[in-house]
């Protein structure tokens, strides 16, 4: 068994499934020595993310205490940031939304408004909150986002914010790891936590100011080389008309099928709609013009989705973001596209869903991706003897 294999982390990723354990049951699983079990429970205990959660069955003299995961021990600050609102939370270890609030904004306010406004939602939220300490805080960002920096990378609706330090200006506020990526990354890993966990392959689609998608790829975030996976609105769809997109290309499915551009068909044929939420809520009103402009939307992305359904084979494709909200209209018009273009092997058996975390997908996301990095063996086992050496739990987890 590898140092990973039996690490604290390790342990700790068992206790995880919610199922508490006596010492002996841990060793039966693992193969660890007793006292290497105790060591790594005792260095958990310490930590606070495991707790004795009472008395086992007793095989005969003094009972076995149980040890189990405490995912109240930390708070984690998550948000996904759109482009007109953001969506708030706070979440423990279990990546349980304890509160979350809804923001409206204009990113393109740049970093200086934006992130200031986030920190101080956070501060607010957390009076609120039963008193732990802040484990991490994960963003979500409507655009490129260099993962490993955090970094925004020319941003197309985002003017001020290429380049800008993110993960620093937000560690300033709390002291703790901050980690940033592209909000469609967040949504598909929000879906697959909590919606989806079994699923290995799937595509998680966001409808909405702009189109985005993002890949779950045997069951972990597909970023791709350049973190530019899943970049579905720039994809050209064939009668786009020579549409002008905001990337500066013409003929972009988000141009063609977003938000702005269906309203902007709307406007066009009298019905008053300025945003993607009027075109949605004059669809629910039953207006059949609006279905139709939002059903053809639906073939549109399914056009380009048909494409990536034939080249990543999912087995469950998400669609999310303001626009879906729509309702049927929108899902049927991208059933109707990837079932007639793609091959029948990779739609055989395709599942093409709503979103079932809605609009808290993202900061679902974001609180997943922190809980994974905090709570990693690289992170994790490399900070833990700090414990032992009578740092807090906040010097262990906080630490980079």
């Amino acid at each position: 068994m590898g140092v990973e294999a039996g690490s604290p982390a390790a342990v700790l990723r068992m206790l995880m499934d919610g199922s508490p354990r006596t010492r002996a049951e841990i060793v039966a699983a693992t193969g660890l020595a007793r006292s290497t079990v105790r060591a790594r429970l005792d260095l958990l205990v310490a930590a606070g993310l495991v707790s004795d959660s009472g008395i086992g069955e007793s095989t005969g003299g003094r009972p076995a205490g149980r040890f189990g995961f405490n995912p109240t021990a930390h708070l984690v600050l998550a948000a996904e940031v759109g482009a007109t609102h953001a969506t708030v939370a706070i979440s423990d270890l279990a990546c349980r939304l304890l509160a979350v609030e809804q923001v409206d904004l204009d990113v393109a306010d740049g970093p200086e408004v934006i992130l200031p406004l986030l920190a101080a939602t956070w501060r607010s939220m957390l009076v609120s909150v039963d008193s732990a300490e802040v484990a991490g805080v994960g963003i979500g960002l409507p655009g490129p986002v260099e993962h490993s920096t955090g970094r925004p990378n020319n941003p197309p609706i985002m003017p001020g914010w290429d380049g800008f330090d993110v993960p620093a200006a937000i560690e300033a506020e709390f002291g703790v790891p901050v980690l940033v990526d592209n909000e469609v990354n967040l949504m598909a890993l929000g879906e697959h936590t909590a919606s989806h966990p079994d699923v290995r392959h799937m595509i998680v689609v966001k409808a909405a100011t702009g189109i985005g998608a993002g890949l779950i790829s045997n069951g972990v975030l597909h970023r791709g080389a350049a973190g530019a996976a899943g970049d579905l609105g720039h994809i050209r769809v064939p009668h786009g008309a020579d549409v002008l997109c905001r990337c500066g290309n013409t003929e972009c499915l988000e141009a063609v099928a977003a938000g702005p551009a269906l309203a902007a068909k709307l406007r066009d044929l009298g019905h008053p709609a300025s945003s993607t939420a009027d075109v949605v809520n004059l669809v629910r009103a039953g207006n059949l013009e609006a279905g139709r402009v939002v059903r053809q939307a639906g073939r549109d992305i399914g056009e380009v989705l048909a494409g990536c359904v034939s080249m990543f084979n999912p087995s469950l494709v998400v669609i999310g973001g303001l626009l879906a909200e729509a309702g049927e209209m929108l899902l049927a018009g991208v059933r109707e596209s990837i079932y007639r273009r793609s091959l029948p092997l990779a739609t055989e058996n395709l599942r093409i869903v709503a979103s079932g975390a809605g609009v808290t997908a993202g900061a679902l996301g974001a609180a997943a991706m922190v809980v994974r990095h905090v709570l990693s063996p690289e992170v994790l086992d490399a900070r833990l003897g700090a414990v032992a050496a009578g740092a807090s739990t906040r010097e262990v987890l906080s630490s980079h």
